[in-house]
């Protein structure tokens, strides 16, 4: 195994390691609800829904 086929083994990890994070990050967040008061609400939601909700 030579240099080019470590290198491209490490980008290879870095990438899928990459990709897991972002869509754990993104599970996450939908399982939260997004929301950091606990009304729930939907996780696309943003601070701009908050006028009309009153």
């Amino acid at each position: 195994m030579n240099q080019s086929d470590m290198l491209f083994l490490v980008l290879i990890v870095i990438g899928l390691s990459s990709l897991t994070l972002v869509i754990v990050q993104f599970v996450r967040s939908r399982r939260r609800g997004g929301d950091s008061d606990g009304r729930g609400g939907n996780w696309w939601e943003g601070p701009w829904d908050e006028d009309q909700r009153r």
